[in-house]
């Protein structure tokens, strides 16, 4: 069975509904999304961040996996799938996807802010100030924050390195580290980019693009994958 990695990016959640961090110029509250999401606004501003990442989250379950969410889940009938996203929302495995490594955290999560360790499943969408670990610190959201190590980069480059086809759904290869994992993927591997505003990226063999937004270009591509396979 051939393996298919797939990396996702923020153009196929914003179908959902989701916005991006850089709707309405960046701002929340006139904050700036940088502003809310390092370790330095944490230790200044606790409520704040919190309530934002508590909008996020409430948001987030508000919305529904679209169509380019439910055609991967259809790719593990003829294929191994392996899903590298750089959302944080749970859009993928609500939709069914098995195998799926979140580089940047996970919204639906708390971790402990004195053992990295330590995550929890937060229930509902409030993550409270007072809310603690059971080593009686206090929970933060299960991000990777700017100024923050991407340690899931390392098993995502592992895992890229693997793929006999390599999916780039809704994200740019422009940002880094995850633009960096396609540089991981054997030459010989057959590449696809879905993006409607994806540039030439002439140092990438065997590359095809797909000008197209997700919810139409990856079912699609799925359905040909899966006449592929046959």
């Amino acid at each position: 069975m051939k393996k298919i990695v797939v990396l996702t990016g923020a153009g196929i959640s914003q179908e959902s509904g989701l916005k991006t961090f850089r709707d309405d110029g960046g701002l929340w509250k006139e904050h700036r999304f940088e502003e809310l999401a390092t370790p330095e606004a944490w230790l200044r501003d606790m409520d704040l961040v919190l309530e934002f990442y508590n909008w996020r989250r409430k948001q987030m379950y508000e919305v529904k996996p679209n169509p380019a969410h439910l055609a991967l889940v259809k790719l593990e009938e003829k294929y191994d799938v392996q899903i590298i996203t750089q959302n944080v929302d749970d859009l993928h495995e609500r939709a069914g996807s098995k195998n799926i490594l979140h580089l940047h955290g996970e919204l639906g999560k708390a971790r402990s802010t004195v053992d990295e360790s330590l995550i929890y499943d937060i229930e509902g969408w409030e993550l409270k100030k007072g809310d603690c670990c059971e080593k009686g610190s206090q929970l933060r959201p299960h991000i990777v924050w700017f100024g923050e190590a991407v340690s899931n980069i390392v098993p995502a480059i592992q895992i890229s390195g693997t793929a006999d086809i390599f999916l780039v759904i809704g994200t740019s290869l422009i940002v880094y580290p995850a633009a960096g994992l396609i540089n991981y993927v054997p030459e010989e591997s057959i590449k696809y980019l879905v993006d409607p505003s994806a540039k030439p990226t002439g140092h990438v063999s065997n590359l095809n693009t797909i000008r197209e937004k997700a919810g139409v270009g990856v079912p699609h591509l799925v359905k040909q994958l899966l006449n592929e396979a046959d």
